[in-house]
C-alpha cells in the first residue's frame, strides 16, 4: 500500500488532456519506447514525452489519440531525449494501457 498524501499534495499535480500529434521510434532508449509529441493547446503548447507503450500501440494508432499527462514534473533526460511530461497509463507487467477521456475534449483541459 502506498503512503497517504494530503489533498494539498494532490492539487500540486497538474494533469491535462492533450492530443498526440507525432510519434517516432526511440532506438537509443534502454527499453522499447516511442518519442511522442503531445499538443496541450495554445496556452500550454506542445510537449515531448517518451513512453514504453510499443507492446500495445503502433505509431499510426497513436496519432490523433487524446491522452492524460502530468505536465509539471521537472524535465527528464532519457538517453538523447528530454521528456517534458509524463503520459499516464495503467501498468500490467510490461503492458501499459493509456488513460484517456471517454469523449474528445479540448486540449489542455485540467484533470481534477
Amino acid at each position: 500500500m502506498s503512503e497517504t498524501i494530503s489533498w494539498t499534495d494532490f492539487t500540486k499535480i497538474e494533469m491535462r488532456v492533450g492530443t498526440i500529434i507525432e510519434v517516432s521510434d526511440f532506438p537509443k532508449a534502454k527499453n522499447p519506447s516511442y518519442q511522442i509529441l503531445v499538443d496541450f493547446g495554445p496556452d500550454l503548447g506542445v510537449r515531448k514525452s517518451s513512453a514504453q507503450i510499443t507492446t500495445r500501440y503502433s505509431k499510426d494508432h497513436l496519432v490523433g489519440k487524446q491522452v492524460i499527462a502530468v505536465i509539471n514534473f521537472p524535465k527528464k533526460q532519457i538517453a538523447n531525449f528530454m521528456s517534458e511530461c509524463l503520459i499516464l497509463g495503467a501498468v500490467d507487467g510490461a503492458d501499459v494501457i493509456l488513460l484517456q477521456p471517454e469523449i474528445k475534449v479540448v486540449n489542455g483541459l485540467k484533470i481534477s
